[in-house]
């Protein structure tokens, strides 16, 4: 009775993620409802993250949703449990949701520990130095989505202005670049899934961001979906010279999605066309064999091994189409 009191009081009311409550463009019906179903599995996964028992209840809880749409709701878990432990002073149940069955929904698991840290105060934010050093800038990643899913105004209808950030984990000049690739996330869902529109929103920042804000995008375009092979070609298109970021945002939707066992069709069309020509598990590959080791960065890199990662995958992933092995171009 107490933990179902908590989850009521934590857990945002789903008409939040509405789009019309939002102001989000509209593409059509099948994408709103996408899109709101994506809102809902968050929401879920946050509820079942703060009310289960332990880390392998919410774990037996988030396994009852739809495959398409878990990932999210590991996001909403990630969440919630970082939430949950800045009450208690612990990080006990963020650490047992990454330890269980979230340790093949890490990405998705630290993106959510940034939709909390956007809710709390700055002395309540989990110790990201608990976390693996490569991928903890995910978690930059959804506080940056957050923000511009909540507060759009200031962060996407003004998108001249800065939001200067600092956090524990260092490269402090880099950090606003890892906030783009969590907005760009955002626009994915902000425009509608329309590419014209999407890319329209991201031409209106400086120039010097389009890059990362596409990186996200396309991993959003991935991953979320609700667009067809011709609107993905088109907003390949839109990207020019940013297409390497938006392939590498891609290759990490799907190895997000394989890693998890949650590829669906979509995923295939997406990494056909953004990916050239691999399948999920072939871009997954990519992202996997380029892990660069951490002594790579150093102490004195002007960017972190994370930056290193994504820019190996784009540099490999963007040259020339896959193709098999003993098969010709």
């Amino acid at each position: 009775m107490l933990r179902a009191l908590r989850r009521r009081i934590l857990t945002p009311n789903v008409r939040e993620t509405q789009l019309a409550r939002r102001g989000f463009h509209v593409k059509n019906e099948e994408a709103r409802v996408q899109l709101e179903t994506v809102g809902a599995s968050f929401l879920q996964g946050y509820a079942y993250a703060v009310e289960a028992r332990n880390a392998a209840e919410a774990d037996e809880w988030l396994n009852t949703i739809p495959r398409a749409f878990r990932g999210f709701a590991y996001e909403g878990a990630g969440m919630g449990a970082a939430m949950l432990d800045s009450f208690t002073g612990t990080q006990k149940r963020l650490t047992g949701l990454l330890e269980g069955e979230g340790r093949h929904h890490d990405y998705m698991i630290l993106v959510g520990v940034g939709w909390a840290m956007a809710r709390l105060p700055k002395f309540l934010w989990p110790d990201v130095d608990a976390y693996d050093p490569l991928k903890r800038w995910l978690i930059l990643d959804g506080y940056g989505f957050h923000q511009a899913y909540f507060r759009t105004d200031a962060y996407v209808r003004d998108p001249q202005r800065e939001h200067p950030f600092s956090w524990g984990a260092g490269y402090d000049a880099y950090s606003a670049r890892a906030l783009d690739q969590g907005i760009g996330r955002a626009l994915w869902f902000v425009g509608g899934t329309d590419p014209d529109v999407v890319a329209g929103l991201i031409a209106a920042y400086p120039e010097h961001r389009h890059g990362d804000l596409y990186a996200g995008a396309g991993l959003a375009c991935t991953y979320a979906g609700a667009a067809d092979e011709h609107e993905l070609r088109r907003f390949a298109e839109h990207a020019g010279e940013h297409f390497p970021q938006l392939a590498q945002g891609s290759a990490f939707a799907c190895e997000a999605r394989e890693k998890a066992g949650l590829t669906i069709a979509h995923t295939h069309v997406a990494a056909h066309v953004l990916c050239g020509g691999r399948t999920p598990a072939q871009a997954a590959r990519v992202c996997t064999d380029l892990i660069p080791a951490m002594r790579d960065a150093g102490d004195q890199a002007d960017v972190p091994a994370f930056e290193t990662w994504r820019q190996r995958i784009a540099a490999d992933i963007s040259t020339v189409p896959y193709v098999q092995k003993g098969a010709t171009a």
